[in-house]
């Protein structure tokens, strides 16, 4: 498994689709994920540091994981099918539950777990962005750092 860590989100025009953006951490492919406006959002505040009024479903999935007392030991996006990529919340005790990537990678961001990823779908799907595509991250960078979560807002 090659460990993954969330760069952000960003909207791909002109389509106006959210994408999650990781990077491997021991190389140099990144991984984008097309995923929902909630999701998006989700993300956001997270890594932004936005506490809502009321708790958001993946908040409410890490409270019902520490109220149990469960471990989330990593999120594994272990496959892709047809342009669908899937995921397994992994647990103690090597428990797995089937989960859309952007919401497992919403909740790892809250509980503090890893994001990985199997060989075979990063070779399938990672991308490496040459020198050229240098100028892209660092505007994708700067948009992350000026984001909130009302731009995904249908």
């Amino acid at each position: 498994m090659h460990e993954l860590r969330v760069v952000g989100v960003r909207v791909e025009l002109p389509t106006n689709q959210p994408i999650v953006l990781l990077k491997e951490v021991d190389g140099d492919r990144f991984l984008p994920i097309w995923i929902g406006a909630v999701e998006a959002t989700a993300i956001a505040y997270e890594q932004q540091g936005i506490t809502p009024a009321r708790p958001l479903t993946h908040d409410l999935l890490r409270d019902v994981i520490v109220a149990l007392g469960a471990e989330l030991v990593a999120v594994e996006i272990n496959d892709m099918q047809d342009s669908v990529y899937y995921a397994d919340l992994v647990f103690d005790g090597d428990v797995r539950v089937s989960a859309r990537p952007s919401d497992a990678i919403a909740v790892a961001l809250r509980i503090g777990a890893p994001v990985r990823c199997t060989p075979e779908v990063l070779d399938e799907s990672g991308i490496t962005m040459s020198e050229a595509a240098d100028d892209e991250v660092e505007r994708f960078r700067a948009f992350l750092d000026n984001v909130t979560p009302e731009d995904f807002a249908e």
